[in-house]
């Protein structure tokens, strides 16, 4: 059965509520947190199927990242977080919480000091380096 989004505008919760195609429409749902029934719809995100070549070529279009400056982190988290939704995959804490600290301004150099092995590789003093 199909699940549905609602806000709940007594409680100010967000729910799902499964109901059938048959249903939808006819019986008014209840919020599961509160009971109310003054649920507001919400459009959930919808996700299409692209291949991975699809994706890789999206990504070496070069006037895809025109906008990058590298000397910005704002502006590197944000190339990145597109580079992480093109890939379509799930790309861990650690990924999340670099990007996080890039959008708040954070240099890539404070970033590789405190999280060590970030990067995966190493340069010759031995130290992760992703930031070049």
């Amino acid at each position: 059965m199909p699940a549905y989004d609602y806000r709940c505008l007594d409680c100010r919760h967000r729910v799902t509520v499964v109901q059938s195609y048959s249903d939808y429409g006819k019986i008014q749902p209840a919020c599961p947190e509160c009971g109310g029934t003054r649920l507001h719809r919400l459009i959930s995100r919808t996700r299409f199927s692209r291949s991975e070549e699809s994706r890789l070529e999206t990504l070496s279009d070069p006037s895809a990242w025109g906008d990058v400056d590298e000397k910005d982190p704002r502006s590197m988290a944000k190339m990145m977080r597109r580079m992480g939704g093109e890939l379509g995959e799930e790309m861990g804490p650690e990924f999340g919480e670099a990007v996080d600290r890039l959008e708040a301004g954070e240099s890539p150099e404070e970033i590789d000091q405190s999280m060590p092995g970030l990067g995966g590789g190493s340069d010759s003093s031995g130290s992760e380096d992703w930031a070049d």
